[in-house]
């Protein structure tokens, strides 16, 4: 496989990313509005500035938010939490296929 071609699904895996951060802006704020409007405990222990807190995502990662039981909650933190692993995936694999061009060239 060509360096080229290898860059061009680096590219395509980038895209990915920037449509998983367009889910994730959507439905994170939701999720964060539903817990600060339903569900003080999460909300005091989410804290001030939820949206990028790396403890805050944490417990989007962990599926912290199975715990409470609430179905209007999952249907909201389980897009958000795909979307976020559906970023960090798009950007690592775009990472390892540069690197391999890197080492390739």
């Amino acid at each position: 496989m060509s360096t080229d071609m290898i860059l061009f699904f680096a590219l395509l895996f980038v895209a990915i990313a920037i449509a998983g951060a367009t889910a994730f802006v959507i439905f994170w704020p939701l999720t964060l509005v539903h817990v600060r409007d339903r569900h003080s405990g999460i909300a005091a222990q989410l804290g001030q500035g939820a949206f990028l807190k790396p403890s805050a995502l944490g417990w989007l990662l962990r599926g912290g938010y199975r715990e409470v039981r609430d179905p209007s909650l999952s249907g909201l933190a389980t897009p958000a939490r795909i979307s976020l692993l559906v970023i960090m995936l798009g950007l690592s694999l775009a990472g390892l296929l540069w690197l391999a061009s890197v080492v390739m060239a």
